[in-house]
């Protein structure tokens, strides 16, 4: 993934204010992207510049299509009334795509992460890398066809790690993939092969990640992890757990692309087999065929999974109630240790594991409680997850890094 917006930087007083607010550019879009700016006022305070370079960055922001300038005063305050900002409704889109254990989802998604709403498909038959990765740029680009406004990239979440720089993917559980399979390069020659129709950029960037990378990224940036500086999200979401932390607004991912696999921390050394070949991992232990497992039951195969084990979380039964308290048990022991490495300052909960702490919010902070380091003096926050299909707004994250980098590059052919 590509790096922030570099840290702002105070503008010059000696080169005009257009000229000074170039470099700006990015970092003002960001926060007007991100919520934070919601007006010319706001945006002024953000960049610490004067309301001239403020007026002139929001001006040429807005000559690239990207946000609106509502010059009715926001009313309210003291001083000067301020213009709006907002994000373009009307403005181009990026596609976001995430592939599933069991099923492929994708939407067009503008600034202000904002999905148009998603289509959900099954898996193809053939789930090799090319042929599944296939299937995915082709359903994105109908959605780039079909659409009224420009398309620029598409961002692709993927359930398994992926290197970085070169994105290549590993342990590919769901799909048997082989090792080292290189995602990006082949989701970008098959990018390269659709039709996106006559208002795409034509040569379209590509991108891929880890989904849970991509989650947490949306939720800092959209939902419950804003304002966050060390931001852990934990999601459990058809199958398998995944994790990622967020510091000062960018991903931990290490040196590799590949930190963070909090699925494989052991809660139960004697617990159910992981895919990875280890016993008891959070992966194996809190996800929905855990609770399933747990509850002495099984899962109509017809049926969505997800959809199947947050009605038994919520189920109010001795058997759904034993189960949760089992599951939650082995979430809280994992989450005690990644807490006592991390010290986060939040914990984002998200897919099953955001039913689980609707169902037993006081049990689940105590395991995690007594089992930290720190103690219950120490609690950190857990809290659920806010963005809805977050992997699918992280995948959008991703296509618009290029542009939130450098807003003139929407300009390219």
């Amino acid at each position: 993934m590509r790096r922030e917006a570099a840290p702002l930087r105070a503008e010059s007083p000696r080169r005009p204010a257009l000229d000074r607010g170039r470099s700006l550019l990015g970092p003002a879009l960001q926060l007007v992207h991100t919520g934070q700016a919601p007006t010319r006022s706001a945006l002024t305070g953000a960049l610490d510049v004067t309301r001239a370079t403020a007026g002139a960055v929001t001006a040429e922001l807005e000559a690239l299509g990207l946000i609106t300038v509502d010059s009715r005063p926001a009313g309210g305050g003291r001083g000067r009334p301020s213009h709006r900002l907002a994000v373009a409704e009307d403005g181009p889109v990026v596609i976001a795509a995430q592939i599933h254990a069991d099923g492929i989802s994708a939407s067009l998604a503008g600034l202000g992460g904002q999905l148009v709403e998603p289509v959900h498909l099954p898996l193809p038959t053939a789930t090799d890398p090319v042929r599944l990765l296939r299937a995915v740029a082709e359903t994105g680009a109908a959605l780039a066809r079909d659409a009224r406004r420009r398309c620029l990239g598409i961002g692709l979440a993927l359930p398994n790690p992926v290197t970085e720089p070169d994105g290549t993917a590993l342990a590919a559980l769901h799909f048997g993939w082989p090792s080292g399979t290189p995602v990006a390069d082949l989701f970008a020659a098959e990018v390269r092969r659709a039709d996106h129709g006559p208002r795409a950029r034509t040569e379209l960037p590509s991108a891929v990640a880890n989904d849970a990378n991509l989650a947490a990224l949306a939720e800092h940036r959209h939902g419950a992890g804003r304002d966050s500086r060390h931001l852990l999200l934990v999601t459990s979401g058809h199958r398998g757990v995944g994790g990622a932390l967020v510091i000062d607004g960018r991903l931990h991912t290490g040196s590799a692309g590949l930190a963070l696999e909090v699925g494989h921390v052991t809660v139960d050394p004697q617990g159910r087999l992981c895919p990875c070949g280890n016993r008891g991992c959070l992966n194996s232990e809190t996800d929905p065929d855990a609770l399933f497992a747990a509850a002495g039951l099984r899962p109509d195969p017809a049926l969505p999974l997800l959809g199947q084990a947050r009605e038994l979380a919520a189920a109010d039964t001795p058997q759904a109630r034993a189960a949760v308290e089992h599951v939650v048990d082995r979430l809280g022991l994992g989450l005690a240790g990644l807490v006592n490495i991390l010290n986060p300052d939040r914990i984002v909960l998200s897919g099953l594991h955001l039913d689980l702490l609707a169902a037993a919010p006081e049990r689940l902070a105590a395991v995690v409680a007594d089992r930290c380091l720190w103690g219950r003096s120490g609690r950190v926050p857990i809290v659920p997850a806010q963005v809805r299909h977050a992997g699918l707004v992280g995948a959008a994250e991703l296509a618009w890094q290029p542009y939130l980098a450098d807003p003139q590059a929407v300009t390219a052919a």
